[in-house]
């Protein structure tokens, strides 16, 4: 166990039960622990819950906070501005392992064995830089200038999974459609998994047109749900064309379905973030409209939006750090299949 925490050995050796895996795939899981380890730290400092039940049951709560420097009940510890610390903390690790580890062509150089290895001193390496995070000067420039850093950095992620996404379905189809070739229960199922899709995603636009618009108003949330729609019918339309076909012969609606779905995801999570509206009543008095008459003051919505955004982000993680990353699933994406599946260093 030491030889796996604090030097090069693999973590197989922590255990018997544990599976005979490849060095790689124990290294993105690793990794991967680390990300969804830090991601639940900052779910728990976000949650007002959490704070609360801490303020409520820790004694000498406020003399403690005010010990270590953190604001009178802790204020410094939760909320937005504190994630925005731990993971830039988090962000910094990452990113000097990326910078680390380029031009590594063999798993036998010295920078491979570090990569591979040391996962206890990373794990310390990982906790002093989302702590050390806490104590730089300046604090509100840093925030202001994390947030332009933080929207980049969404909308890569967002690409990111939608690659991801796009993999999937791409082997989803193909096996279910080899397997076709012996058994017709799997062209049966391939139709089944595509309808189900479908109907999942025509039923969020249809159910977010009628809690996030009106006859009156709602104008952008209005434009947003017509514009996603239209472009997921075009892009389904595009899936089965037969240009498309001809150059990709394993294109089909599956892959066009779950790109539609989550196309109908970030489409919710847009409108469930999005300041409400006020009009003036017959009364003279301000409603609220453009959201759901059920989530006004509970949140639902944003809820539910977290709960779905988390699921995705842990299971394309998961699926990330358990595939093999082989040229054959990469050339997918631009149409090449002929290669066959070689890992890549």
């Amino acid at each position: 166990q030491l030889a796996c925490c604090c030097g090069t050995a693999a973590c197989s050796l922590c255990c018997k039960c544990c599976p005979k895996i490849k060095q790689s795939t124990s290294t993105r899981f690793m990794y991967a622990l680390y990300f969804i380890l830090v991601t639940i730290i900052c779910c728990v400092m976000m949650s007002t819950t959490v704070a609360n039940e801490m303020k409520t049951h820790i004694p000498f709560y406020k003399q403690m906070c005010e010990g270590i420097q953190a604001g009178e009940m802790c204020e410094k510890l939760v909320g937005y501005s504190a994630v925005y610390k731990v993971c830039f903390g988090m962000a910094c690790f990452f990113f000097l392992f990326f910078l680390f580890t380029i031009k590594i062509n063999s798993s036998k150089s010295c920078r491979a064995y570090i990569h591979n290895g040391f996962w206890l001193i990373k794990l310390i390496l990982l906790a002093a830089m989302c702590s050390g995070a806490f104590f730089i000067p300046d604090q509100d420039t840093f925030l202001n200038a994390w947030r332009y850093v933080g929207a980049t950095g969404g909308f890569l992620f967002i690409a990111i999974q939608l690659i991801l996404l796009v993999e999937f379905a791409h082997k989803w189809n193909k096996n279910w459609t080899a397997g076709a070739n012996h058994k017709q229960m799997w062209n049966g199922l391939l139709a089944l998994v595509t309808l189900i899709l479908y109907s999942v995603a025509a039923a969020a636009l249809v159910l977010m047109a009628l809690f996030y618009t009106r006859s009156e108003g709602c104008m952008y949330n209005k434009v947003l749900i017509g514009i996603n729609g239209g472009l997921c019918l075009f892009v389904s339309l595009v899936a089965i064309s037969p240009c498309v076909q001809n150059r990709q012969p394993h294109s089909g609606l599956l892959q066009s379905g779950v790109i539609s779905c989550y196309v109908m995801y970030l489409t919710f999570s847009a409108l469930s973030s999005k300041p409400s509206e006020t009009i003036l009543d017959e009364n003279n008095q301000n409603i609220t409209i453009c959201v759901p008459e059920f989530s006004q003051g509970l949140h639902r919505d944003e809820n539910l939006v977290t709960g779905l955004g988390t699921t995705i982000l842990f299971g394309c993680i998961l699926y990330s750090c358990l595939t093999s990353t082989t040229r054959a699933s990469s050339e997918a994406l631009r149409g090449i299949y002929a290669t066959p599946e070689t890992e890549v260093s």
